[in-house]
């Protein structure tokens, strides 16, 4: 593998994904596979597993690529931002303004920063720490499951997404050669509240520790998620939001379909249960590691905007409080009977 800041090509743009874990990695190296210049800014423990294995990228639909270590700029020294045109910014919600501070100390002023990050608030909080930088909010709809030996196993479908803006016209035909082309909007605030929808069960998901086919295929857990996401719906109304479609069900019949019997869901959601079998949420891997997960970022977004407007959103609190304890390993994983009891036993 290749670590020195040399390495780089001088004839295409300079790509720097900062946080090359498990969207990171995935994304920056299909746009390596497909040609693009890119170089992965991490942590030490992953130089090692790159540096042996390099990485394999899979997705439900049978891509099966691979990049050798020799093939990839992996390197823990921020002076790589100094070269970078463009930076997708892939870091945990958590590690947003200390991303923003290596950005200020090693970026060039000219670079875009797009953040490839869940939740609503991270390309803003990037952009107002940066004021001299382009900023782009943008949106992974898709998992991607860590696996041994340099694996990554994208388990799900969707289409990257980004704010409107001519500056991304560069990385286009890369997007579209790597598999993973652009759909740009303009009315992006409504499309990341769609998609943190959608992410309300990654905290489900989590706690109930079994694949995500599996888990919403159990009634219990879909009427936990149907809880979740019509008490979002609520606050979403009142605070004057209309969350965009970001799959093929809207967010708004999404309660319904959950709340059907196991055989008419399987039939009216078919497309929500398209999903590998080993896909699993990025909240559950980051229990599974002991790592502080994002539930702050999503439920706890739901719960943050309540708060803005006066008003309460008691379910994703305690989801919020569950997934917390879940961290501490105060918690083990809950079946959807449990779950459900908890979302709507009283405070």
């Amino acid at each position: 593998m290749n670590t020195n800041i040399g390495f780089l090509d001088q004839g295409y743009p300079h790509i720097v994904v900062l946080g090359a874990g498990a969207i990171g990695g995935y994304i920056g190296g299909c746009l390596a596979v497909a040609g693009a210049n890119v170089s992965f800014l991490g942590r030490t423990k992953m130089i090692d597993i790159v540096k042996t294995h390099g990485y394999r990228l899979t997705d439900l639909y049978g891509r099966h690529s691979k990049l050798a270590p020799s093939e990839i700029h992996f390197t823990t020294d921020a002076k790589v931002l100094k070269l970078a045109d463009f930076v997708l910014v892939a870091v945990k919600s958590r590690d947003t303004l200390a991303a923003a501070e290596l950005l200020r100390m090693h970026a060039n002023p000219n670079v875009t920063i797009i953040s490839f990050q869940n939740g609503v608030g991270n390309a803003e909080a990037l952009a107002n720490h940066l004021p001299q930088f382009k900023v782009v909010a943008g949106m992974v709809p898709f998992n991607v499951v860590t696996l041994p030996n340099g694996h990554l196993h994208c388990g799900t479908e969707g289409q990257l997404c980004t704010e409107s803006n001519a500056v991304l016209s560069p990385l286009n035909t890369f997007f579209e050669k790597a598999g993973l082309p652009l759909q740009q909007f303009t009315n992006f605030k409504e499309i990341q509240w769609g998609k943190l929808i959608l992410n309300l069960n990654n905290a489900v998901n989590a706690i109930s520790d079994l694949p995500l086919k599996e888990e919403l295929s159990q009634h219990a857990y879909r009427k936990c998620l149907a809880l979740l996401i019509s008490e979002t719906l609520t606050v979403l109304s009142q605070a004057g939001i209309h969350p965009a479609k970001v799959s093929k069900v809207s967010a708004q019949l999404l309660p319904y379909i959950l709340r059907t019997p196991d055989f008419v869901f399987k039939r009216l959601a078919a497309s929500m249960l398209k999903i590998d079998e080993k896909a699993r949420s990025s909240m559950w891997e980051d229990l599974q590691n002991q790592r502080t997960t994002e539930v702050t970022a999503l439920n706890g977004a739901v719960v943050d905007l309540a708060k803005s407007i006066g008003i309460s959103a008691p379910r994703n609190a305690r989801m919020v409080a569950l997934i917390q304890q879940a961290e501490q390993g105060k918690v083990k994983a809950l079946t959807g009977k449990d779950l459900l009891q908890n979302l709507t036993s009283p405070p």
